[in-house]
Protein backbone atom coordinates (compact mmCIF):
# COMPACT_ATOMS: atom_id res chain seq x y z
CA UNK A 1 0.00 0.00 0.00
CA UNK A 2 2.75 2.47 0.83
CA UNK A 3 4.36 1.86 -2.18
CA UNK A 4 1.24 2.47 -4.37
CA UNK A 5 1.55 5.92 -1.91
CA UNK A 6 5.14 7.11 -3.09
CA UNK A 7 4.39 6.02 -6.67
CA UNK A 8 1.04 8.36 -6.39
CA UNK A 9 3.20 11.12 -4.93
CA UNK A 10 6.13 11.02 -7.13
CA UNK A 11 3.40 11.29 -10.23
CA UNK A 12 1.64 14.27 -8.71
CA UNK A 13 4.90 15.71 -7.64
CA UNK A 14 5.99 15.53 -11.37
CA UNK A 15 2.59 17.04 -12.63
CA UNK A 16 2.82 20.17 -10.08
CA UNK A 17 6.82 20.62 -11.52
CA UNK A 18 5.74 20.38 -15.36
CA UNK A 19 2.91 22.71 -15.13
CA UNK A 20 5.10 24.39 -12.95
CA UNK A 21 8.13 25.07 -15.67
CA UNK A 22 4.64 25.38 -18.21
CA UNK A 23 3.48 27.73 -16.18
CA UNK A 24 6.55 30.56 -15.25
CA UNK A 25 9.15 32.39 -18.18
CA UNK A 26 11.79 34.61 -17.73
CA UNK A 27 11.74 38.27 -19.52
CA UNK A 28 15.03 39.83 -19.33
CA UNK A 29 15.78 43.34 -19.87
CA UNK A 30 16.27 43.37 -23.53
CA UNK A 31 13.33 41.50 -24.50
CA UNK A 32 9.57 41.89 -24.62
CA UNK A 33 6.86 39.43 -24.99
CA UNK A 34 3.59 38.62 -26.40
CA UNK A 35 1.66 35.68 -24.93
CA UNK A 36 -0.73 34.13 -28.04
CA UNK A 37 -3.41 31.50 -27.05
CA UNK A 38 -4.78 28.94 -29.77
CA UNK A 39 -2.26 31.52 -32.18
CA UNK A 40 -4.08 34.69 -31.04
CA UNK A 41 -2.81 37.25 -28.55
CA UNK A 42 -3.87 37.60 -25.07
CA UNK A 43 -3.07 39.16 -21.99
CA UNK A 44 -4.12 42.04 -19.59
CA UNK A 45 -5.15 44.67 -20.51
CA UNK A 46 -6.28 43.32 -23.60
CA UNK A 47 -3.51 41.87 -25.71
CA UNK A 48 -0.97 43.89 -24.19
CA UNK A 49 2.66 42.51 -24.52
CA UNK A 50 5.03 42.33 -21.61
CA UNK A 51 7.87 44.57 -21.30
CA UNK A 52 8.91 44.57 -17.86
CA UNK A 53 11.94 42.22 -17.05
CA UNK A 54 11.43 39.07 -14.49
CA UNK A 55 9.83 35.95 -14.45
CA UNK A 56 6.57 36.00 -15.36
CA UNK A 57 3.64 33.50 -14.87
CA UNK A 58 0.99 32.26 -18.10
CA UNK A 59 -1.44 29.91 -18.66
CA UNK A 60 0.29 26.39 -18.80
CA UNK A 61 0.32 24.21 -21.77
CA UNK A 62 -2.59 26.10 -24.18
CA UNK A 63 -0.35 29.65 -23.66
CA UNK A 64 2.74 30.04 -25.94
CA UNK A 65 5.56 32.76 -25.10
CA UNK A 66 7.08 35.02 -28.30
CA UNK A 67 10.09 36.74 -27.41
CA UNK A 68 10.91 40.15 -29.26
CA UNK A 69 13.48 41.87 -29.04
CA UNK A 70 13.28 45.47 -27.97
CA UNK A 71 17.04 46.36 -28.80
CA UNK A 72 17.68 49.22 -31.94
CA UNK A 73 18.00 46.46 -34.30
CA UNK A 74 20.61 46.94 -37.64
CA UNK A 75 19.75 46.10 -41.52
CA UNK A 76 22.16 45.97 -44.06
CA UNK A 77 21.12 45.59 -47.54
CA UNK A 78 23.23 44.29 -50.61
CA UNK A 79 24.72 46.27 -53.07
CA UNK A 80 22.45 47.05 -55.99
CA UNK A 81 22.53 48.79 -59.29
CA UNK A 82 20.29 51.66 -59.94
CA UNK A 83 19.67 54.76 -62.70
CA UNK A 84 20.23 58.22 -61.82
CA UNK A 85 18.32 60.71 -62.96
CA UNK A 86 21.37 61.85 -65.12
CA UNK A 87 21.28 58.17 -66.48
CA UNK A 88 23.77 56.93 -64.92
CA UNK A 89 24.18 53.45 -63.57
CA UNK A 90 25.43 52.96 -60.26
CA UNK A 91 25.34 50.31 -57.51
CA UNK A 92 24.21 51.67 -53.77
CA UNK A 93 24.46 49.88 -50.38
CA UNK A 94 22.94 51.29 -47.40
CA UNK A 95 22.43 50.43 -43.67
CA UNK A 96 19.37 51.06 -41.34
CA UNK A 97 18.62 50.92 -37.54
CA UNK A 98 15.54 50.01 -36.68
CA UNK A 99 13.18 49.04 -33.35
CA UNK A 100 9.87 47.23 -32.93
CA UNK A 101 8.24 50.02 -30.72
CA UNK A 102 4.32 48.29 -31.32
CA UNK A 103 5.52 44.23 -30.39
CA UNK A 104 1.75 43.11 -30.74
CA UNK A 105 1.39 45.04 -34.21
CA UNK A 106 4.68 43.49 -35.41
CA UNK A 107 3.83 40.13 -34.26
CA UNK A 108 0.65 39.78 -36.16
CA UNK A 109 2.16 41.44 -39.35
CA UNK A 110 5.80 40.37 -39.59
CA UNK A 111 5.34 37.55 -36.66
CA UNK A 112 9.77 37.37 -36.61
CA UNK A 113 12.79 39.36 -37.10
CA UNK A 114 13.31 37.22 -40.65
CA UNK A 115 9.98 38.14 -42.11
CA UNK A 116 10.62 41.65 -41.10
CA UNK A 117 14.25 41.77 -42.48
CA UNK A 118 12.65 40.28 -45.63
CA UNK A 119 9.96 43.26 -45.41
CA UNK A 120 12.33 45.97 -44.79
CA UNK A 121 14.40 44.74 -48.48
CA UNK A 122 11.66 45.49 -50.02
CA UNK A 123 10.87 48.98 -48.82
CA UNK A 124 14.19 50.22 -48.28
CA UNK A 125 15.06 48.84 -51.96
CA UNK A 126 11.76 50.61 -53.26
CA UNK A 127 12.48 53.87 -51.91
CA UNK A 128 16.26 53.88 -52.82
CA UNK A 129 15.33 53.31 -56.32
CA UNK A 130 12.60 55.99 -56.26
CA UNK A 131 15.06 58.66 -54.47
CA UNK A 132 18.00 58.00 -56.82
CA UNK A 133 16.38 58.18 -60.13
CA UNK A 134 14.85 61.67 -58.72
CA UNK A 135 18.35 63.25 -58.29
CA UNK A 136 21.34 63.07 -60.31
CA UNK A 137 24.69 61.44 -59.69
CA UNK A 138 26.64 64.73 -58.70
CA UNK A 139 23.39 65.39 -55.77
CA UNK A 140 24.12 61.83 -54.64
CA UNK A 141 27.56 61.65 -54.00
CA UNK A 142 27.99 65.33 -52.66
CA UNK A 143 26.96 66.66 -48.86
CA UNK A 144 28.30 70.11 -49.49
CA UNK A 145 26.41 72.75 -51.09
CA UNK A 146 28.80 75.77 -51.49
CA UNK A 147 32.10 73.84 -51.17
CA UNK A 148 35.12 76.13 -52.66
CA UNK A 149 37.85 73.23 -54.44
CA UNK A 150 41.38 73.92 -53.96
CA UNK A 151 42.44 75.03 -57.60
CA UNK A 152 45.93 74.59 -59.18
CA UNK A 153 47.27 77.53 -59.42
CA UNK A 154 49.54 77.14 -62.47
CA UNK A 155 45.66 76.77 -64.02
CA UNK A 156 45.51 79.89 -66.94
CA UNK A 157 42.16 82.18 -67.46
CA UNK A 158 41.13 79.72 -70.31
CA UNK A 159 41.16 76.62 -68.28
CA UNK A 160 39.51 77.89 -65.35
CA UNK A 161 37.16 79.18 -68.06
CA UNK A 162 36.99 75.51 -68.84
CA UNK A 163 35.47 74.69 -65.35
CA UNK A 164 38.80 72.65 -64.72
CA UNK A 165 39.88 72.09 -61.33
CA UNK A 166 36.18 73.44 -59.93
CA UNK A 167 33.12 71.69 -58.78
CA UNK A 168 29.63 70.89 -60.61
CA UNK A 169 27.05 73.36 -58.67
CA UNK A 170 24.68 70.96 -56.20
CA UNK A 171 21.32 72.34 -55.05
CA UNK A 172 20.51 69.63 -52.25
CA UNK A 173 22.83 66.99 -51.36
CA UNK A 174 23.68 63.22 -50.21
CA UNK A 175 22.30 64.20 -46.63
CA UNK A 176 18.85 65.13 -48.16
CA UNK A 177 18.55 62.23 -50.53
CA UNK A 178 19.09 60.33 -47.65
CA UNK A 179 16.50 62.14 -45.32
CA UNK A 180 13.75 61.60 -48.26
CA UNK A 181 14.17 57.96 -47.82
CA UNK A 182 14.17 57.78 -44.44
CA UNK A 183 10.78 59.80 -44.53
CA UNK A 184 9.04 57.90 -46.78
CA UNK A 185 10.50 54.56 -45.71
CA UNK A 186 9.72 55.60 -41.88
CA UNK A 187 5.90 55.68 -42.63
CA UNK A 188 5.79 52.16 -44.35
CA UNK A 189 7.52 50.61 -41.71
CA UNK A 190 5.62 52.47 -38.74
CA UNK A 191 2.27 49.70 -39.86
CA UNK A 192 4.37 47.11 -38.79
CA UNK A 193 5.24 48.68 -35.54
CA UNK A 194 8.73 49.87 -36.22
CA UNK A 195 10.25 52.68 -35.68
CA UNK A 196 12.84 53.60 -38.22
CA UNK A 197 15.84 55.38 -35.97
CA UNK A 198 18.49 55.78 -38.95
CA UNK A 199 19.23 55.12 -42.81
CA UNK A 200 22.25 56.34 -44.57
CA UNK A 201 24.17 55.20 -47.55
CA UNK A 202 27.00 53.08 -47.07
CA UNK A 203 28.89 52.42 -50.47
CA UNK A 204 28.48 54.63 -53.95
CA UNK A 205 30.29 53.28 -56.39
CA UNK A 206 30.02 53.26 -60.35
CA UNK A 207 28.27 50.77 -62.36
CA UNK A 208 31.12 48.32 -64.31
CA UNK A 209 29.47 49.67 -68.33
CA UNK A 210 29.87 53.26 -67.08
CA UNK A 211 32.85 52.96 -65.05
CA UNK A 212 35.50 53.39 -67.78
CA UNK A 213 33.58 56.42 -69.17
CA UNK A 214 34.19 58.18 -66.28
CA UNK A 215 37.95 57.10 -65.76
CA UNK A 216 38.37 58.23 -69.50
CA UNK A 217 37.05 61.73 -68.92
CA UNK A 218 39.12 62.01 -65.74
CA UNK A 219 42.35 60.78 -67.85
CA UNK A 220 41.28 63.34 -70.70
CA UNK A 221 40.91 66.07 -68.04
CA UNK A 222 44.69 65.09 -66.69
CA UNK A 223 46.04 65.09 -69.95
CA UNK A 224 45.03 67.90 -71.16
CA UNK A 225 46.50 69.95 -68.28
CA UNK A 226 49.91 68.08 -68.52
CA UNK A 227 49.71 69.06 -72.85
CA UNK A 228 49.87 72.06 -71.74
CA UNK A 229 52.71 71.78 -69.00
CA UNK A 230 54.67 69.96 -72.01
CA UNK A 231 53.53 72.43 -74.38
CA UNK A 232 55.29 75.40 -71.48
CA UNK A 233 58.21 73.36 -70.62
CA UNK A 234 59.03 73.16 -74.71
CA UNK A 235 58.41 76.71 -75.15
CA UNK A 236 60.78 77.63 -72.13
CA UNK A 237 63.16 75.38 -73.46
CA UNK A 238 63.17 77.01 -77.03
CA UNK A 239 63.80 80.25 -74.97
CA UNK A 240 66.69 79.08 -73.28
CA UNK A 241 68.24 77.58 -76.59
CA UNK A 242 67.43 80.88 -78.42
CA UNK A 243 69.18 82.59 -75.64
CA UNK A 244 72.23 80.62 -75.21
CA UNK A 245 72.73 80.45 -79.40
CA UNK A 246 72.55 84.72 -79.09
CA UNK A 247 74.75 84.63 -76.18
CA UNK A 248 76.95 81.74 -77.99
CA UNK A 249 77.48 84.80 -81.01
CA UNK A 250 77.57 87.78 -79.19
CA UNK A 251 80.55 86.16 -77.39
CA UNK A 252 82.31 84.87 -80.40
CA UNK A 253 81.34 88.32 -82.02
CA UNK A 254 83.29 90.13 -79.59
CA UNK A 255 85.91 87.89 -79.50
CA UNK A 256 86.34 88.17 -83.31
CA UNK A 257 86.45 92.13 -82.99
CA UNK A 258 88.86 92.03 -80.33
CA UNK A 259 91.29 89.64 -82.35
CA UNK A 260 91.29 91.86 -84.94
CA UNK A 261 91.60 94.87 -83.00
CA UNK A 262 94.85 93.25 -81.76
CA UNK A 263 95.75 91.81 -85.22
CA UNK A 264 95.48 95.19 -86.77
CA UNK A 265 97.23 97.37 -83.95
CA UNK A 266 100.32 94.34 -84.63
CA UNK A 267 100.16 94.46 -88.31
CA UNK A 268 100.40 98.18 -87.70
CA UNK A 269 103.19 98.07 -85.47
CA UNK A 270 105.38 95.80 -87.53
CA UNK A 271 104.30 97.90 -90.51
CA UNK A 272 106.17 101.21 -88.51
CA UNK A 273 109.17 98.65 -86.76
CA UNK A 274 109.67 97.67 -90.61
CA UNK A 275 109.08 101.28 -91.96
CA UNK A 276 111.85 102.78 -89.50
CA UNK A 277 114.25 99.95 -90.44
CA UNK A 278 113.81 100.25 -94.00
CA UNK A 279 113.82 104.00 -94.34
CA UNK A 280 117.37 104.54 -93.16
CA UNK A 281 119.02 104.88 -96.22
CA UNK A 282 118.57 103.89 -99.99
CA UNK A 283 120.12 101.06 -99.83
CA UNK A 284 117.90 100.04 -97.32
CA UNK A 285 114.73 101.17 -99.23
CA UNK A 286 116.10 99.01 -102.30
CA UNK A 287 116.73 95.76 -100.29
CA UNK A 288 112.94 96.28 -98.61
CA UNK A 289 111.66 96.55 -102.10
CA UNK A 290 113.70 93.62 -103.72
CA UNK A 291 112.59 91.72 -100.11
CA UNK A 292 109.13 92.30 -101.37
CA UNK A 293 109.21 91.46 -104.65
CA UNK A 294 110.50 88.10 -103.98
CA UNK A 295 107.39 87.44 -101.31
CA UNK A 296 105.32 88.35 -103.96
CA UNK A 297 107.10 86.39 -106.57
CA UNK A 298 106.73 83.78 -103.86
CA UNK A 299 103.11 84.22 -103.40
CA UNK A 300 102.10 84.16 -107.35
CA UNK A 301 104.25 81.70 -108.32
CA UNK A 302 103.69 77.46 -107.97
CA UNK A 303 105.88 74.53 -108.95
CA UNK A 304 105.48 73.95 -113.18
CA UNK A 305 104.61 77.54 -113.69
CA UNK A 306 105.04 79.87 -116.30
CA UNK A 307 105.86 83.55 -116.32
CA UNK A 308 105.36 85.98 -118.83
CA UNK A 309 107.24 89.04 -118.32
CA UNK A 310 108.01 92.71 -119.94
CA UNK A 311 111.13 93.96 -120.23
CA UNK A 312 109.97 97.00 -118.61
CA UNK A 313 108.67 95.24 -115.48
CA UNK A 314 110.74 95.95 -112.35
CA UNK A 315 110.50 91.97 -111.49
CA UNK A 316 112.27 91.15 -114.60
CA UNK A 317 114.51 94.10 -114.02
CA UNK A 318 115.33 91.88 -110.69
CA UNK A 319 116.06 88.92 -111.97
CA UNK A 320 118.10 90.09 -114.93
CA UNK A 321 120.32 91.64 -112.11
CA UNK A 322 120.17 88.48 -110.07
CA UNK A 323 121.42 86.62 -113.00
CA UNK A 324 123.82 89.35 -113.67
CA UNK A 325 125.62 89.50 -110.31
CA UNK A 326 125.90 85.58 -109.74
CA UNK A 327 129.66 84.36 -110.27
CA UNK A 328 130.11 82.41 -113.82
CA UNK A 329 131.07 79.11 -112.89
CA UNK A 330 133.83 78.99 -115.92
CA UNK A 331 135.40 81.71 -114.52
Amino acid sequence: MKSYLIVGSSILAALVGVTLYSALYTVNEVEQVVITQFGKPVGEPIREPIREAGIQLKMPFVQQVNFIDKRVLEWEGTPSDMPTKDKLYISVSLYARWQVTDPLQYFLRLGDERSAQSRLDDIFGSETRNAVATHELIEIIRTTKDRQPLRDSSLTEAEKEQNIGSLVPISMGRLVVEQDIFNAAAKKVKVFGIELMDIRFKRINYNESVRPKIYERMISERRQIAERFLSEGKGEAARIQGNRERDLDKIQSEAYRAVTEIRGKADAKAAAIYASAYNKNDQAVAFYAFTRSLQALELALSQNTTLILSTDSELFQYLQHTQASEPNPKN
